[in-house]
């Protein structure tokens, strides 16, 4: 690799490199700067007029799932650098980075994992044939010939391949196909989460950086959505310049290449994953003294804002007018005669899947919660029901659960639409719903436990407690029925506009956009951090679409499409109260109701009570696996039998619930090959207790500090692994230098 990367990528070539990157910054972050003021002006606007939006019914959770681990197994990992299939102890915790030990013990020990991966932009492939022709498709020329050795070769017929345009690929393979559907289900789960890396709550930052991405790229004539919009601001920044330093660099380098077919794919990879993460460095760096920049002034622009805020209205009014009265007939011709025919088929399109998936989410959830209603009468009342309202409160996080509603976003295509309107892929909208499913799951979850925990205070008896349940259940779904048609229409108006407003403008950008500057002039000079002459021609277009686009989707709802609710029905809130009980600290269901009850065992003494209910911190896992790990693969010296399947694979868990059980199935005693039932598994009582709160992705840590290490965050580096020191006290975060002598911190 050292060779490879020397050869091509020489001082001059970085240099080169640096200077193309810088390039691109500076002319990304001036938009950056630009559509802050108008950020924070929008913001504070918002919390002045207030939003319109229908109170939601279900509670959300404030204070998150933090102490979780999604997933934890072994698989197999092909090693590059000794081109060998290793066993890897692996885990995912809650914030979805995939972490990989040499194996359990050095977990156990807390031994710095092999990698952390940050899995946004990447894609799941799940057959060799599959990740070949996106090779052959990405350095064109370096199709193998049938017949000989491709670049990668897997032991077992179930791989799993994570594929990214310009960072390393990582490959894993499974010994049974249960195996690789429930590592699929966890991996998409991570990309899903690691994809939405711009933080929700983010009302300025957020926005002004995806308006200013959205800008950029409409200044280089690149309209419609954008699939590499993934991961946080630095992730996004580096695929926006390698979206233009790719190419350039694939044209010129790609003759040089020598080789076999297979040879020229490696290197070209490898070049691509240096480049990337040299464009990463220097993104970093860039955005983070802009970022700052603009926090810096923004005390002093609020000044501004809050002492004109009329003024800034009433000229931004007058602005909108001039540029309407420009644009309004040719945007109501184009969007009569190519936006208003297509707008039923692309909403219908929608509608179908997403309803699909959040009525999946209704059933799994009543299908829970009624199975948990069973087992506690089945076994012992409210002593059982700590253990299985912990069990229910992570539904939304369980990836084998959820994955029959996201699965139903797959069926989503716009044939015949997505070249019309430039939408290269529906990816961005499958992922958007199934966001949405996962927040409605957990609200309505967390707002049944919170009734629930209100209706236990009157202590019922083993009878009441079913009858409870079962109100409980049905009010819930009732409020969930309301907030899911509210979502699902906001969700419908937002693609509707994703599609449309990219297409039109596009199509008015030649004979409209020459005539934006002379509108400058109507702008004040104190107001011009405030109020952009684009952004407010942007808005005129939007306005101009809206109302055909409104009127579709209340039409819809009218018609009682897919349980949509009319815009005029409003749900009363039936229950004032419920807000102040979400006030309250978080429920701990194992600790309040693990040994309640006159037959429970009596309660353990302070120290053994403390040590108990940090046990069962530690064991909160929506599902764990665990793996013989001296199994070996196919093809190699001495390999063990393979172990029975898992009873929790995704398979078996359907063909379990088809048959209505009520109760958990035993283990096995047996040892089990992924097998461990969700809660059962022993590695959670040597999960590591985390020495501080997680720190912000722009901290770093300095190279050689000890730390002692919980669940690892995963790296805000897409670019994939975090290495470890050999030392007996390695850090998490430390300098390593490459073959090519380049010094990175990981």
């Amino acid at each position: 690799m050292g060779d490879v990367l020397s050869t091509h990528l020489d001082d001059a070539r970085r240099q080169h490199i640096a200077e193309k990157t810088g390039k691109i910054l500076t002319e990304f972050l001036q938009f950056y700067e630009d559509q802050y003021g108008v950020a924070l002006f929008n913001s504070m606007r918002h919390e002045i007029e207030g939003t319109g939006l229908p109170q939601a019914q279900l509670l959300w959770r404030k204070v998150p799932l933090d102490e979780r681990i999604i997933f934890s197994g072994n698989l197999f990992q092909y090693q590059e650098d000794s081109k060998k299939w290793r066993n890897r102890f692996s885990l995912v915790p809650h914030n979805y980075g995939l972490v990989l030990y040499d194996n359990k013990v050095a977990y156990e020990r807390q031994v710095p994992p092999r990698a952390v991966i940050n899995s946004a932009g990447y894609k799941i492939l799940t057959s060799v044939d599959q990740y070949l022709e996106l090779i052959g498709n990405s350095l064109p020329g370096t199709t193998a010939k049938s017949g000989s050795a491709p670049i990668l070769k897997c032991p077992t017929q179930f791989p799993l391949i994570l594929w990214h345009p310009y960072a390393r690929h990582y490959y894993f393979c499974m010994m049974m196909e249960a195996e690789q559907d429930k590592w699929q289900a966890v991996l998409q789960d991570c990309i899903r989460h690691c994809n939405n890396g711009i933080p929700e709550d983010s009302k300025v930052e957020g926005p002004a950086f995806t308006d200013a991405i959205r800008m950029y790229r409409q200044s280089k004539e690149l309209y419609g959505t954008w699939e590499m919009l993934c991961g946080n601001e630095v992730q996004i920044l580096s695929n926006l310049v390698m979206e233009e330093l790719g190419p350039e660099l694939k044209a010129e380098l790609g003759p040089r290449l020598k080789g076999k077919p297979q040879e020229r794919q490696r290197q070209w990879i490898q070049i691509s994953d240096a480049v990337y993460r040299m464009v990463y460095e220097q993104a970093k760096a860039r955005f983070e003294e802009v970022l700052s920049k603009v926090q810096q002034r923004r005390p002093a622009m609020q000044a501004v804002i809050r002492t004109d805020m009329d003024q800034i209205i009433t000229s931004k009014e007058h602005l909108a007018s001039k540029i309407r009265a420009f644009i309004l007939p040719k945007a109501e011709v184009c969007v009569r005669n190519h936006v208003q025919p297509y707008i039923p088929s692309i909403l219908e399109a929608l509608m179908v899947p997403t309803s699909q998936g959040f009525t999946e989410v209704r059933d799994v959830f009543f299908k829970e919660v009624t199975d948990m209603n069973l087992n506690v009468i089945n076994e012992g009342g409210i002593d059982k029901l700590g253990e299985y309202m912990e069990k229910l409160s992570r539904l939304a996080y369980h990836p084998l659960k959820m994955q029959s509603c996201y699965e139903k976003m797959e069926s989503l295509r716009l044939d015949g639409l997505q070249q019309r309107f430039d939408v290269s892929s529906t990816s961005v909208f499958k992922q958007r719903a199934q966001i949405h499913m996962r927040e409605q799951m957990d609200n309505a979850v967390y707002t049944f436990e919170t009734l629930l925990h209100q209706e236990l205070g009157k202590g019922p008896t083993k009878e009441e407690l079913c009858k409870s349940i079962q109100r409980v259940l049905e009010r819930v779904l009732k409020k969930y029925d309301y907030d899911s048609s509210s979502v699902r229409k906001r969700f419908f108006r937002e693609a509707l506009l994703q599609v449309s407003i990219p297409f039109l403008l596009k199509k008015l950008g030649p004979t409209c956009k020459s005539e934006l500057p002379r509108f400058q002039e109507l702008i004040f000079e104190d107001f011009a951090k405030f109020i952009l002459v684009e952004n407010t021609y942007e808005e005129v277009v939007l306005q101009t679409v809206m109302k055909d686009i409104l009127q579709a989707v209340k039409e819809a709802a009218v018609q009682r499409k897919h349980n949509l609710y009319r815009d005029s029905m409003v749900m009363h809130n039936s229950d004032p109260n419920l807000h102040l009980l979400a006030e309250g600290a978080p429920i701990d269901w194992g600790e309040e109701y693990s040994n309640s009850g006159g037959g429970g065992s009596p309660s353990p003494s302070p120290p053994e009570a403390a040590t108990l209910s940090e046990k069962r911190r530690r064991a909160k896992q929506v599902v764990s696996v665990v793996q013989d790990e001296e199994a070996g693969l196919p093809f190699e010296a001495s390999p063990e039998p393979p172990s029975p399947a898992s009873p929790d694979s995704v398979t078996e868990i359907q063909g379990l619930l088809a048959q209505g059980l009520r109760a958990e199935s035993p283990p096995p005693a047996s040892p089990l090959l992924n097998g461990a039932p969700a809660g059962e598994s022993p590695q959670p009582e040597a999960a590591p207790e985390a020495s501080s709160p997680p720190a912000s992705p722009r901290q770093h840590l300095l190279p050689g500090k000890a730390v002692d290490l919980g669940p690892p965050k995963p790296s805000d580096q897409e670019t994939g692994e975090q290495v470890s020191s050999p030392s007996s006290h390695p850090a998490l975060h430390t300098t390593t230098e490459d073959s090519a002598g380049v010094q990175t911190e990981f």
